[in-house]
């Protein structure tokens, strides 16, 4: 048998007792010399990758398919693909049943509901790439409009009855004390990102390079530890420069977009492919005639603001 079938044996095959009798131990790297472990790019004090025990045939961080498995009944996540691509995108782990076998004692059953990266795709979710599945968690991405002279934009307070708050405003109106929202993430690897929160006056479905920005909020963010919610820091109370584009968005709308720029602990760069901000999400606001006519074509969809799922 060939030295691949050690290093990445198919999942599926029954193992004979010369694969379950192979101990790896006296040669660790042995189990990642064809399906290695992401490379490494965050903090000397930190550890990614545990070097699993077991056999290459039967590696403890897979739980394959007719490998040895501890307790009968017992349930644990599988993996049948590379470790390169688990939990990020659309890769998610399955599930091994541990059942009492006649012949051969305790061993893991099938994998039941992995799934593993499209096929051909190169990038992106389907390619299980960073920062391709998660959440930013934001309370509140509302917006308070002034109508006088000049038309203002400013941010508005979320009250703990979940009612917004803008206030009285004046001409202009006063920067709001406070924050705006609070802030969390929760995506498939760490890293070190700047995430930005922008305001557009424009079309969320047809967004231009020419739509004119209302506000901007960016955050340098360490995320530790991947799939886990962490609190970042709040989105700061704003106030809009630009009176043309707040005319604008008080015309006809505008959206809210979600974007990162960084390097994954897996040394990933987070970007849009050309160094640029990845905007992984965009939200859209209502034009103010829906607050009139909720009814109207374009309103059932249009909403004032939400968390970004990815």
């Amino acid at each position: 048998m060939d030295s691949g079938q050690f290093g990445n044996p198919d999942p599926n095959d029954r193992l004979d007792a010369s694969f379950a009798d192979y101990d790896a131990t006296t040669n660790p790297d042995a189990f990642f010399v064809n399906d290695p472990p992401p490379p490494y790019c965050g903090p000397d004090d930190m550890h990614m990758v545990d070097t699993p025990t077991g056999s290459l045939a039967c590696p403890s961080d897979k739980n394959r398919e007719g490998c040895p498995c501890p307790e009968d009944g017992m349930q644990a996540p599988c993996w049948p693909g590379k470790r390169l691509n688990r939990e990020h995108g659309i890769c998610q782990d399955g599930t091994a049943l541990c059942t009492d076998t006649i012949e051969f004692g305790l061993r893991w059953g099938a994998c039941e509901g992995y799934v593993l990266p499209v096929e051909g795709a190169t990038s992106g979710p389907e390619a299980c790439d960073c920062f391709s599945s998660g959440m930013w968690k934001l309370s509140n991405l509302s917006p308070c409009i002034y109508r006088g002279v000049d038309t203002w934009l400013y941010s508005s307070k979320l009250n703990e009855d979940g009612t917004l708050d803008c206030g009285i405003a004046s001409e202009p109106p006063a920067m709001p004390d406070g924050i705006w929202s609070t802030s969390t993430l929760n995506v498939d690897c760490a890293g070190q990102f700047t995430l930005c929160f922008t305001i557009k006056a424009g079309d969320v479905s047809n967004p231009s390079p020419d739509d004119c920005v209302v506000m901007e909020t960016c955050h340098d963010v360490f995320y530790e530890e991947a799939r886990v919610e962490q609190t970042l820091p709040d989105l700061p109370s704003w106030r809009s420069l630009d009176n043309d584009c707040a005319a604008d968005f008080d015309m006809r709308g505008g959206y809210g977009e979600m974007s990162v720029l960084g390097e994954s602990i897996e040394c990933d760069e987070i970007d849009d492919g050309t160094g640029g901000r990845y905007v992984f999400h965009r939200t859209n606001y209502c034009p103010p005639s829906c607050q009139m006519t909720p009814t109207a074509p374009g309103c059932r969809e249009c909403r004032t603001g939400g968390s970004g799922e990815f």
